[in-house]
């Protein structure tokens, strides 16, 4: 059967379908159940920009056609972007990040405040957003301190670039649980996790 000019065009996704799924959404588990901790990532797909390669692999792995997926990049030129989410994800891509189960900030720096995005409610926390913010930099050196189920005592994590009052939105998002946004850090080969249960200290 001939391939469209579309199609041809495509980033592949995974390799492996089923096992790179599997393994990346073991990645994401151990992220979220142990918050702050940097989970090193390999043999991850090319993605078209301004989509990096773990934020990409992330939504091929969560997303699906029941999940409206929302990308900050609305350009023309990141239309290469939403042609892959859509063919490989099967997802819908509403224009109005508050529609989102799923979003994607591929530039942190200009991310629409947390309490904006759904927040889920007491009787379907699930009903909330989860944020895949793209960031540059990503480590246990220095930065805020987590504290909560998942870390035995505290750990650091330091990443960027966010918006200036970012981790104050984090903390108030924390007060809402168990409605509130989950976090996840995506950098070019790591990714780390800020469910809404966590407690930051600046």
């Amino acid at each position: 059967m001939p391939v469209s000019a579309e199609a041809a065009a495509l980033h592949p996704g995974f390799a492996d379908p089923v096992f790179d799924a599997q393994r990346l959404f073991r990645a994401v588990l151990d992220a979220m159940s142990h918050p702050g901790r940097i989970v090193q990532l390999s043999d991850l797909p090319d993605a078209p920009l301004p989509l990096n390669r773990t934020a990409a692999a992330v939504c091929l792995t969560l997303a699906d056609f029941d999940t409206p997926l929302w990308i900050d990049d609305q350009s023309a030129a990141a239309e290469a972007a939403r042609r892959h989410l859509r063919f490989h994800c099967g997802c819908s891509l509403p224009e109005a990040h508050g529609e989102a189960v799923f979003a994607v900030a591929t530039d942190p720096t200009t991310l629409p405040p947390l309490a904006s995005f759904a927040q889920g409610s007491d009787e379907y926390p699930d009903r909330s957003a989860t944020i895949v913010l793209q960031v540059d930099r990503l480590s246990n050196q220095a930065g805020v301190t987590l504290s909560g189920p998942g870390i035995e005592h505290k750990t650091a994590l330091d990443a960027g670039p966010l918006p200036t009052d970012f981790w104050e939105q984090v903390r108030a998002n924390g007060t809402l649980f168990p409605r509130g946004v989950d976090l996840v850090f995506a950098a070019a080969d790591r990714l780390a996790a800020l469910p809404r249960s966590i407690r930051v200290e600046v």
